[in-house]
């Protein structure tokens, strides 16, 4: 499927700008509009853009229309100010309903943008390959495998990403059996602890139809008529006693209430006795009070001359020091000050090294994180290492793709860029359009090259090049 017409109004500042479907070489000054082009066909395949302003300034809304040979049509537009647009999608006469949906599978990334799969590292480059390798599956291929449809994985990633996440430790089944097995040992260790307790040849059925409660009732019954009988059988042998007793008791509650008043009555006279002492004490400690403060003077006199001794004391002292010089302090002051800003720094530290601690234990666990990660991404490759894939050249040994046997990093960017032309033309039903930003960067060789193998591929290719002219210019290949 090739482009018939692309039609540029009010974007990246194209004014308009219209290209008949013909392979063509973009060369002028920066800034000419050249990538301009580029960006516009991105932009209407997938709704991106890393500019800021993607409609022409002074425009209301921009939009690309692209046809194809086949009928189909493709329409983008959108309005000033948003970062997204919308497409209408016809092939033919029908209407895609699901026009990002449709578009993703008429281009892969690498025809977009050769360059920055250049500009990959090693490993990106082998993984983009990888993932070139096509498997006919579909959500009844899954079913059939594992008898329903696994929960919690993104069904649109590759099926190798599916099946990873389908074995992944947190994916569904992964923890679902966790749980089981914890269940199963939580419930052998509680049946094994209710086990010790049952005896042994124990009747189940026999005990679970026996009616307890109508027992109990029974029992009840023959121990309220038993406490009956006891009662009476004592009632009847014990009169006597039982006369004794009462006599008993109110003999004894006579003689509480005499201990009682004798009690009271020798409170009181105590309390007589008690307040007849106090009253001479008090006259005799009255009669003492003029030699008490007398002592009392004297001892406050004592206070004093020691007081004043110390003063004069003091004072001499001081004769003694007030014609001398102060010393300065500044030296131990600033000394002390650095030293209780120093202290304020101690928790800090002692903090810092903690998390200097803990850093470091982080960084092994990203270490180890990023060593099985590494892992995880080299299995596949060694599974895929005798897969057949698509691609003219393409081999996979070890695990890494090799292009004609060499490594894709021992390519050329030349060379890359024809594995790009090789990708796009190795799915049917892509559309042939390869764009190559910055050609410049090729050498003469190089670039005549990759244009000569898309013209021999049927390939349209938009290129642009930086160029010593005054306006851009437009040369069909």
């Amino acid at each position: 499927m090739k482009t018939s017409r692309i039609t540029i109004r009010n974007l990246f500042g194209i004014s308009e700008r219209t290209l008949d479907g013909k392979s063509v070489e973009l060369s002028g000054p920066k800034g000419a509009g050249k990538t301009s082009v580029l960006d516009s066909i991105r932009l209407a395949l997938t709704n991106r853009s890393d500019r800021d302003y993607i409609v022409r300034q002074g425009a209301d809304e921009g939009e690309i229309i692209i046809e194809t040979d086949t009928g189909l049509s493709i329409d983008r537009r959108i309005k000033a100010g948003q970062t997204a647009g919308t497409a209408k999608v016809k092939d033919g006469s029908m209407l895609q309903t699901r026009p990002a949906e449709f578009l993703n599978g008429i281009f892969t990334p690498l025809q977009l943008n050769p360059v920055e799969f250049t500009q990959m590292s090693r490993q990106e480059k082998n993984r983009v390959i990888l993932s070139l390798i096509e498997f006919d599956w579909d959500i009844g291929w899954i079913r059939e495998q594992f008898g329903e449809i696994p929960p919690g994985v993104d069904y649109n990633k590759h099926i190798l990403e599916v099946l990873a996440d389908i074995q992944a430790d947190n994916g569904s089944y992964y923890q679902s059996r966790q749980n089981i097995n914890r269940d199963i040992r939580n419930n052998i260790a509680l049946v094994e602890e209710i086990a010790k307790d049952i005896p042994d040849g124990y009747q189940a059925e026999h005990w679970e139809t026996y009616d307890l409660g109508c027992k109990y009732r029974e029992l009840e019954k023959v121990k309220d008529n038993n406490a009956i009988i006891a009662r009476a059988k004592a009632y009847k042998e014990s009169y006597s006693n039982k006369l004794r007793g009462i006599e008993a008791e109110r003999d004894i509650a006579v003689a509480a209430e005499e201990k009682t008043i004798a009690n009271e009555r020798d409170g009181l006279n105590s309390t007589i006795a008690r307040l007849r002492a106090e009253i001479k004490a008090a006259e005799d400690k009255l009669s003492g009070l003029d030699g008490k403060l007398t002592d009392k003077i004297a001892v406050i006199e004592a206070q004093y001359q020691t007081k004043l001794a110390k003063l004069d004391k003091d004072a001499a002292l001081a004769n003694e020091w007030a014609d001398k010089e102060p010393e300065d302090v500044s030296g131990l002051a600033d000394e002390i000050a650095h030293a209780e800003a120093m202290k304020k720094h101690i928790n800090e530290y002692k903090r810092m090294v903690a998390k200097q601690a803990e850093i470091a234990e982080l960084q092994a666990e990203s270490e180890e994180y990023t060593r099985k990660i590494e892992l995880a991404r080299e299995l596949p490759s060694r599974i895929l290492a005798n897969a057949k894939i698509p691609i003219e050249g393409l081999t996979v040994v070890d695990g890494i793709p090799l292009i004609n046997g060499l490594p894709i990093s021992n390519l050329s960017d030349g060379e890359l860029l024809e594995l790009c032309v090789d990708v796009t033309v190795s799915r049917p039903g892509q559309l042939q359009i390869i764009l190559v930003d910055g050609a410049e960067r090729l050498d003469s060789e190089s670039r005549m090259k990759l244009y000569a193998k898309c013209k021999a591929k049927g390939l349209q290719l938009i290129a642009t090049k930086v160029a010593d002219t005054d306006e851009l210019e437009v040369m069909e290949l």
